[in-house]
């Protein structure tokens, strides 16, 4: 369900939906920092959504439960699928397979989500919108590979990249569905909840482990506030957000340019080289985008 917005008011939801997708392309290096100093994927996600949820739980009023139990399945499941299932199966594959290889085929998000509303809500698919799509994935294929085309095929850590992907693809399928019911506030809320929850069945496999010395660095307890606060919190609420004015469909693009904010953070903070190729993956990504954004 998509709210109804001011035709002139728009322009704010999309620029919301690119602001989150650039904020979540820095993630990657202050998770790879984490990592550096001894966490786990999966303890990094438990820190900055348990933050995140303790946080939001300050503002979003006294209201627990949804109106019924089939919409707090529907929670249940955006948790899962937008939080931990989305989480562990992209790191686990990071362990596996060549970085490159997740970023590319994590990238295919949009397209896997545009899919699903054809296959679940007849959405009409538009030429123009295909071209828009296959314009920024190959920018985001540039950009990933950098000048350095380096591919190799590993099943299972593909496998997880692609159920990531769609992973993330159902949870913005589900946000359509119910988060134009409830509060953004509210419904990012429950996602937290439900992640944080179904990642305790997670620990009850590999137990979470108190590194006390390494959170106590500066380096670790201040990029888990950011990851916690700001790529949590702020951008879960202002992705709910904007699916819910301008849809789905129309917020999956912008997530093309998480390639390209990564590719110049790590180039700011970790000195790595940007090449021409990566520059020209850079154009095509921002075209594709507009093209897709103008004529969608």
């Amino acid at each position: 369900m998509i709210m109804n917005v001011n035709k002139s008011a728009l322009w704010a939801y999309h620029l919301m939906a690119l602001l989150t997708a650039a904020i979540w392309g820095t993630t990657f290096v202050s998770t790879k920092v984490l990592i550096q100093n001894g966490l786990t994927p999966a303890e990094i996600f438990f820190y900055r959504f348990s933050l995140a949820y303790v946080v939001i739980l300050l503002f979003s009023g006294r209201r627990l439960r949804a109106r019924d139990w089939r919409d707090e399945g529907w929670f249940a499941l955006a948790g899962v699928a937008g939080g931990s299932l989305y989480f562990l199966t992209e790191n686990t594959a990071l362990g596996i397979t060549l970085a490159s290889n997740v970023s590319l085929l994590v990238s295919v998000s949009p397209v896997l989500t545009v899919l699903l509303l054809a296959l679940f809500y007849r959405y009409r698919l538009r030429a123009r919108m295909w071209v828009g799509s296959a314009a920024a994935l190959v920018g985001v294929a540039l950009v990933v590979f950098n000048g350095s085309f380096l591919l190799r095929i590993n099943p299972l850590g593909d496998m997880l990249s692609l159920s990531a992907a769609l992973s993330w693809a159902f949870y913005c399928l589900i946000l359509r569905k119910v988060g134009g019911r409830y509060p953004s506030l509210f419904v990012t809320r429950k996602v937290f909840f439900y992640g944080l929850l179904s990642m305790a069945c997670y620990f009850l496999f590999d137990p979470l482990t108190w590194k006390g010395e390494a959170l106590a660095r500066p380096a670790v307890w201040m990029n888990l506030l950011f990851l916690g606060l700001v790529a949590s919190m702020l951008c879960f609420l202002m992705w709910n957000v904007a699916v819910k004015a301008i849809g789905a469909e129309r917020a999956a693009p912008y997530l093309y340019v998480n390639p390209l904010v990564t590719m110049l953070t790590a180039s700011l903070v970790l000195d790595e080289r940007i090449t021409w190729a990566a520059v020209a993956g850079c154009v095509l990504i921002i075209g594709g985008v507009y093209w897709t954004e103008r004529h969608g």
